[in-house]
C-alpha cells in the first residue's frame, strides 16, 4: 500500500503539470449524434445563431407573460400576453424583423407601437421605455415596459400551436394562423 501510495505523490503533479498550457478543447456540435439533432428537432437545443422563432415564457403568482415568435414571409409574426393579476392583461401581436440580432416589434392595428428588443442569455429582454402608443396594448396603466421573458422552446412548429386567452377566457391572439 505504501508503495503505490508513494508512487501517486509522484505522478499526480506530473499530471498537473503536463496539463498547463494546453487550451480547453472546443465543443463542436456532431451533427452524426443522433440524441443531439432529436435535441435541436425538438427545439431544446439551439443552434449557434438562432433564429428569433420559438416561445418565451415566465409563470408567476399573478398569471403568465408569454411570446411566440413564427416565420412569416421573410420576417416573422409574433402574439405577445402578459398578465398583471385577474382581468389585467396585456395583449399584442404584430410583425418582427430580425437585423443582426435586434429584433424590431411592430404591433398591428392602430396601436402604432413599435420598438426594439434583443435576447441576451436565453432571455427577450424588451426596453423599459417604449413609445406612448405602446400604452394602447394594455389597461389601466399596466405596460409591458422592461418585460423579460426567458426562452423556453427554439421550436418554430410548437410556437406556431400558440394561442393566449384572453381575460374573459374567450380565445386571444396567438401564433396559430
Amino acid at each position: 500500500m505504501q508503495k503505490h501510495y508513494h508512487m501517486i505523490r509522484i505522478i499526480w503533479p506530473l499530471l498537473l503539470l503536463s496539463a498547463c498550457g494546453r487550451e480547453a478543447p472546443v465543443a463542436e456540435g456532431n451533427p452524426d449524434n443522433v440524441l443531439e439533432a432529436a435535441a435541436r428537432d425538438r427545439g431544446l437545443v439551439r443552434a449557434d445563431r438562432a433564429a428569433p422563432s420559438g416561445a418565451f415564457e415566465r409563470r408567476h403568482e399573478l398569471g403568465r407573460d408569454a411570446l411566440c415568435i413564427v416565420p412569416a414571409g421573410d420576417g416573422y409574426r409574433f402574439a405577445l400576453t402578459a398578465s398583471y393579476g385577474p382581468g389585467l392583461v396585456c395583449q399584442g401581436q404584430g410583425q418582427l424583423s430580425d437585423e443582426d440580432g435586434e429584433w424590431t416589434f411592430r404591433f398591428a392595428g392602430d396601436s402604432g407601437c413599435r420598438f426594439t428588443a434583443s435576447e441576451r442569455d436565453d432571455e427577450l429582454r424588451i426596453p423599459g421605455l417604449l413609445p406612448e402608443s405602446c400604452a394602447r396594448l394594455c389597461p389601466n396603466r399596466a405596460s409591458i415596459s422592461g418585460l423579460r421573458l426567458p426562452r423556453a422552446s427554439w421550436d418554430a412548429r410548437e410556437a406556431a400551436r400558440i394561442r393566449y386567452a384572453r381575460p374573459d377566457g374567450k380565445p386571444g391572439v396567438g401564433c396559430a394562423p
